[in-house]
């Protein structure tokens, strides 16, 4: 597939992504959807997202692993793919920790 599809592919998804954390969490914890990514070949995607606060990472996480299978139903109604690749979820550790890092320079 080409780098453009791929990319469109995995942008739709991370939006749809965060479209079914709003509606479905149950908004104790503030879920943002920070990148999907998207193998080549459109079979496999992993949303990463951050959790505030972060002691519920952890639920968050488990959440949306628990939910993977209702998480492609919502895809399927929302978007046009024809083939829907198969979904994993992860804590975006990198974002966290570019965060952190942005935090010790401003100190």
């Amino acid at each position: 597939m080409s780098d453009k599809r791929q990319a469109q592919v995995s942008e739709t998804i991370a939006h749809r992504a965060a479209d079914f954390f709003a509606r479905e969490s149950n908004r104790q914890s503030l879920v943002t959807v920070t990148r999907a990514e998207m193998s080549p070949d459109l079979k496999n995607v992993t949303v990463f997202f951050s959790v505030l606060p972060e002691s519920a990472e952890a639920t968050v996480l488990n959440f949306a692993k628990r939910n993977r299978s209702e998480f492609r139903e919502f895809l399927k109604e929302h978007t046009g793919l024809g083939r829907l690749p198969t979904v994993d979820f992860e804590v975006d550790y990198g974002e966290k920790n570019r965060q952190r890092i942005d935090d010790l320079t401003r100190t």
